[in-house]
């Protein structure tokens, strides 16, 4: 498989609800590609859009989401070619060959994730048997090396417990063990460390730095913890309102960010340099009802460098900003483009 061609290429995604208040746009064009071995982090305030990408690429949207344009170019195991997961069914033969085997997911809440009637280990045995076709013996000793792997003491007792037994670092950790059961060529981690202590936060983010180094596995990290992305990413997208707002390589996105909204949410970080009575700076207003999206650019209304005329008036397309290696949605790097406009 080469390493020069992206694992998962994702083009224009468009993930919609529709619903009887109205049309929830939760995707609304967002692109990126993923190689083998690297780190993507995915970005954005709450509600945002970053966890329905994760779903919309394993195709387990709840009702009544769709895709409902966009491709997600998956890379066959031979490099030979790739497969649009967009144009298989939730249930085809197809998508659950790759779901949970080549394409794993670490869930957002581990404490609801785990079914609370059947113990960890039966949970991490069945993936393996369904995709490995491995003996029950077989599996159980995969699944307590996993235990073990991700630094769960006794996992032999672990094994035979249930998730309420469980502190919630060590039900993230056996939720991480679930997911590489079957080796996935890509993890997709979403909010990883959500409601664990510091200390937990950085063993897990170390756990899975480690865990890529021995499998070469890709991994796609949804968080709003920008410290995290600092510290875990390659290359970043910053999304906003389910559109992607700029996107490149980590360091030059914190050194030399060109999104009004990057730079808004950077600043927002606090520094050890901070005093401790100064008020950190915040992005004005907030994020619009979904069903009431400004027309143009989204972002417009909490914008400080907004352009009255242009981005109300005009769908900011997302390109590479000329002399960077960032990608950016924004007029003020580039001028509208004819034909594209009031595009809300």
């Amino acid at each position: 498989m080469s390493q020069d061609t992206p694992l998962i290429s994702v083009k224009n995604l468009k993930t919609h609800y529709p619903t009887d208040e109205g049309l929830v746009r939760a995707v609304d064009g967002v692109s990126f590609d993923i190689y083998p071995g690297q780190t993507l982090g995915l970005v954005g305030e709450s509600g945002c859009g970053k966890s329905t990408v994760g779903r919309s690429i394993l195709q387990i949207l709840d009702s009544p989401g769709e895709i409902v344009d966009g491709e997600i170019l998956w890379q066959n195991e031979s490099g030979s070619g790739n497969t649009d997961l967009v144009q298989l069914g939730a249930n085809s033969t197809t998508i659950r060959s790759v779901r949970g085997n080549d394409i794993a997911l670490v869930f957002q809440e581990p404490m609801t994730s785990f079914s609370p009637v059947h113990t960890i280990g039966h949970q991490i045995v069945e993936p393996m048997r369904l995709h490995k076709n491995l003996t029950n013996k077989e599996a159980e000793d995969r699944a307590i090396e996993l235990l073990g792997m991700v630094g769960i003491p006794s996992p032999e007792q672990r094994f035979a417990e249930y998730s309420f037994q469980l502190s919630g670092g060590l039900r993230q950790r056996a939720m991480i063990a679930m997911a590489l059961s079957c080796e996935p060529r890509l993890l997709i981690a979403d909010e990883p460390t959500t409601a664990l202590d510091v200390t937990t936060q950085a063993q897990i983010m170390e756990l899975l730095r480690d865990l890529q180094k021995k499998n070469g596995m890709a991994i796609m990290l949804i968080t709003h913890n920008l410290g995290v992305i600092a510290e875990m990413a390659d290359e970043v997208v910053v999304m906003y309102l389910g559109r992607s707002a700029e996107s490149g390589p980590v360091d030059d996105l914190f050194h030399n960010s060109q999104h009004p909204y990057t730079q808004g949410l950077l600043r927002s970080i606090p520094s050890v340099y901070s005093k401790d009575v100064e008020r950190l700076p915040s992005i004005e207003g907030w994020i619009p009802h979904p069903f009431n999206r400004p027309s143009g650019c989204t972002f417009r209304p909490r914008c400080p460098s907004y352009i009255e005329g242009t981005c109300d008036a005009n769908v900011p397309v997302f390109q590479l900003k000329e002399g960077t290696s960032q990608n950016v949605a924004c007029f003020l790097h580039h001028p509208p483009q004819e034909g594209v406009t009031n595009g809300g």
